[in-house]
């Protein structure tokens, strides 16, 4: 079941992230940017806004320097009949990102058993490591420990 649950927000994040993969945010940002796509000067947002044009002039840099906060922007994109939207994008299917995660812990702790054979002269083909790599990057998939993310 756990399984079933954890594919479905997968799911949920790899189909938005296709949708949003191509959106880049504008060299000017979106508040500057929509605020000059409706033709509005700094000081007409600021009125709409009740605020001062320095203000609406200090969160168009906030933004661009990723210091303004989400409250702001909600409020800034209202003055202009607009909607913040916002997503945790990844930059691969969220699947991958597993697998690769699991695959990197899993390949750790065949190298650790690995050293420990061969101190004990009981070394074991790569074939053999290949093999037990692979059940166990699969168990850890299957099992989603917590401990997938612990490092």
């Amino acid at each position: 079941m756990k399984e079933i649950i954890v594919r479905q927000y997968q799911d949920i994040i790899d189909n938005m992230a296709n949708g949003l993969s191509k959106i880049n945010t504008p060299k000017e940002g979106w508040i500057r940017t929509a605020r000059k796509a409706l033709g509005m000067s700094g000081a007409q947002l600021a009125r709409r806004l009740n605020i001062s044009r320095q203000h609406v002039a200090q969160n168009e840099r906030n933004e661009l320097s990723r210091a303004i906060t989400l409250r702001t922007l909600d409020e800034m994109a209202a003055a202009m009949n607009c909607r913040v939207v916002y997503a945790i994008v990844p930059d691969k299917p969220m699947g991958q990102i597993m697998s690769e995660r699991a695959r990197e812990k899993a390949e750790r702790v065949i190298q650790q058993t690995a050293m420990h054979m061969a101190l004990e002269e009981q070394s074991v083909s790569s074939e053999s490591l290949q093999f037990q790599l692979e059940q166990l990057e699969l168990e850890m998939l299957k099992n989603h420990p917590s401990s997938l993310w612990n490092d």
